[in-house]
């Protein structure tokens, strides 16, 4: 698989009994990009990024990850691997703060019960990880929450919690299922903007599915459009604009 590309699917397809929600679609992420998968409501986006993530099992096509046949495999070995995705409704631990969520995403050497007896065996190691934690937070515009319960903030902070969370783990892919669903339009563009900064920042790729194309569309490097489970188009964010099937779409929607 070649070197440029985090990840590749190829021609998958998945059906659910007679319906079939994913027909035989290929999508490309290059490595440190932001990749979008667009397209109405109902088009298979975020069933193919399931697939993708080992949610659903492919019943054609192949899935790789870092060159790797990743295939059939598990959610938790994908996840392992460094393939992350969030989800629509942000599910943080609700009475922990924001800096204890990012913290808990982080395997910690002072959990585990050979070394916590030893102190200097860990306290070090803990030390890094709040640098860390804090690091992460201060580029999504979160650090001034550090000490709130995740309960308390509103829905495009909780979204950001996600991203922060799923970038403590040292993903390479991070695919986010539509990141700015149900934020405020003047919000959205700020979350977006974190998320162009954070893969020059943390040598990161993403893969997001979104189907408000007037907001999101600026902030792409490449663009896949789906449409009825197959995909209709790819490109540059100038090519999709232009695309009479996108535009059919979009304006038939």
């Amino acid at each position: 698989m070649h070197n440029d590309y985090v990840l590749v699917a190829k021609e998958v397809t998945k059906r659910f009994g007679g319906l079939v929600a994913v027909n035989k679609a290929s999508i490309a992420v290059r490595r440190s990009s932001v990749t979008m998968l667009m397209g109405p409501n109902g088009a298979g986006k975020t069933t193919l990024v399931n697939v993708c993530t080992g949610v659903y099992k492919a019943d054609e096509g192949k899935v790789f990850f870092e060159g790797n046949d990743i295939t059939g495999l598990p959610p938790y070995e994908i996840y392992k691997l460094g393939f992350v995705r969030t989800f629509q409704i942000p599910i943080p631990f609700q009475s922990l703060t924001v800096l204890e969520n990012v913290l808990a995403a982080m395997n910690s050497v002072g959990e585990n019960p050979l070394v916590a007896v030893v102190k200097r065996r860990w306290i070090g190691v803990e030390e890094d990880s709040i640098k860390k934690a804090f690091n992460i937070l201060s580029k999504i515009g979160l650090s001034k929450f550090w000490d709130l319960p995740a309960h308390k903030l509103g829905a495009a902070q909780l979204k950001m919690l996600e991203v922060a969370r799923a970038l403590a783990t040292g993903a390479r892919l991070i695919a986010l299922d539509e990141p700015i669903g149900g934020v405020d339009p003047a919000y959205a563009g700020r979350i977006l903007s974190y998320v162009k900064g954070l893969k020059e920042e943390f040598n990161v790729s993403f893969l997001l599915i979104e189907h408000r194309i007037d907001i999101a569309l600026p902030y792409a490097d490449y663009v896949y459009v789906m449409d009825k489970g197959a995909v209709i188009a790819e490109g540059t964010s100038n090519e999709i604009i232009k695309n009479p099937k996108v535009v059919e779409i979009y304006i038939g929607e």
